[in-house]
């Protein structure tokens, strides 16, 4: 089974990263970053938000879209964007399948969505809002992509750490 991968290009706020960080620990999604970031990796905000949980997360950081292109030939990139026609539950996402998400500020630039017009995908909400935060919208992608592939290897019952659950 292939791994889920979420894409952050041009990331600007440490704490949404740290927070992505720990989500894809938490799913076994590897994390990938595109250069230029709006922080140092090694910022204290950035660890903080991702607690202890960012020395296990599976990240990879390029210099520019082209190289994070050249580096995964042949990925299937779904671009999570407020833009697309289409919503988020209304595709099927592989296994190991890529979902790309834009900075705070901007999100995806057109120049790169308009490449993507199939795999663009929008998180449906009130149009009085522009965007949901990044962390959450990262979230509530992900684990749709992880619902439709089963949760496989994730936990998906819990246990009570002093009592028991009623049988």
């Amino acid at each position: 089974m292939g791994f889920m991968n979420i894409v952050l290009h041009e990331p600007e706020i440490p704490a949404n990263t740290g927070n992505i960080g720990r989500t894809c620990v938490a799913t076994g999604s590897r994390l990938h970053l595109i250069r230029p970031l709006g922080f140092c990796l090694d910022e204290k905000q950035l660890r903080r938000a991702g607690l202890d949980y960012w020395k296990d997360l599976d990240v990879t950081v390029y210099e520019s879209f082209q190289d994070f292109l050249e580096r995964n030939r042949g990925a299937k990139i779904y671009m999570a964007t407020t833009k697309a026609k289409r919503a988020y539950h209304e595709v099927s996402y592989g296994a190991d399948d890529y979902i790309m998400f834009g900075k705070e500020s901007a999100g995806i630039p057109e120049e790169i969505l308009v490449d993507y017009e199939k795999t663009c995908v929008r998180i449906p909400m009130k149009s009085e809002i522009r965007s949901l935060n990044l962390s959450n919208a990262v979230a509530v992608v992900l684990y749709e992509a992880l619902r439709q592939n089963e949760f496989r290897d994730m936990e998906l019952s819990g246990k009570l750490h002093r009592l028991h659950w009623n049988e």
